[in-house]
């Protein structure tokens, strides 16, 4: 079900890791944000919007992991973009025929098992690149690119609401995932990620993780600060103190405990490789 978080903004949390969908209503129709996650919450936010004579004009992705390239026919066939990189990203996933197939398989582990459609996967329309503002006849939409999770990865801020769309940063159950298979450093370009957001900080009164509880006044520059000292520790080789992991972690989501140390070991990895060479 939709819910109102701002002055013509609304949000679906799905049953699954709690991934948002945010809707932005504009002049004529609305701007949809990462639409998911299984079916039949899609046909349902489909059925929601044309109940209420909201159209979809645009869609958008965030970022280039299989559960933000979700669609669904019912949406209708509005344009779909993303930033360049996120474009790009999508088009090699859809280049490999093993794709969907090891999606599904991935997907089959977990309780939403066969109840996730990749029939429009992924088909994405790259923006120009340098792109600062969503192509749209509604409010004003700034994006802010940076390179922190996923390639191309983007946030929007939803100026004259005051709405940050985070993507998958800033979350209160989901620590930060860094891009491990990045070229570049991915814990700086988390950090410069993390700069980039705090520098719109002042600008917003709502914050949208891509998964977990939309954030109210205040709460914007506390998580960024939450996982700037994640992110710090992971380069010291520290455990953080962080109520996402550890015994304070929440109910049914202490397997972040298990993604936290894996992607600790992982970084160690990179490094002493990236000495021995």
């Amino acid at each position: 079900m939709l819910r109102q978080i701002a002055d013509g903004v609304l949000v679906h949390e799905s049953e699954f890791l709690r991934s948002n969908t945010t809707v932005v209503q504009g002049h004529a129709g609305v701007l949809l944000i990462d639409p998911g996650l299984q079916d039949h919450e899609l046909a349902c936010l489909a059925n929601d919007l044309s109940g209420s004579g909201r159209t979809v004009l645009v869609g958008f992705s965030t970022h280039p992991d299989w559960d933000h390239l979700l669609w669904h026919a019912q949406l209708g066939e509005a344009p779909r973009y993303g930033t360049a990189g996120c474009a790009a990203a999508a088009r090699e996933q859809l280049s490999d025929p093993d794709t969907k197939t090891q999606i599904t398989e991935h997907l089959a582990e977990t309780e939403i098992a066969g109840q996730v459609s990749l029939d429009l996967y992924g088909c994405v329309t790259a923006l120009p690149a340098g792109t600062t503002r969503i192509p749209w006849d509604g409010p004003e939409v700034r994006i802010i690119e940076h390179q922190a999770h996923a390639p191309g990865h983007a946030a929007l801020v939803v100026e004259e609401r005051r709405v940050l769309v985070a993507g998958d940063m800033l979350s209160d159950v989901l620590v930060p995932m860094l891009d491990l298979d990045a070229a570049t450093d991915p814990v700086e370009e988390y950090l410069a990620a993390l700069r980039l957001l705090e520098g719109v900080a002042a600008d917003v009164d709502v914050v949208v993780p891509g998964h977990g509880s939309v954030g109210g006044a205040g709460q914007v520059r506390e998580r960024i600060e939450r996982d700037r000292a994640y992110v710090l520790a992971l380069r010291e080789g520290r455990e953080p103190v962080d109520p996402r992991i550890g015994p304070s972690a929440r109910p049914g989501w202490e397997w972040v405990s298990d993604l936290h140390h894996g992607q600790a070991q992982a970084l160690a990895a990179r490094v002493r490789d990236a000495a021995a060479r």
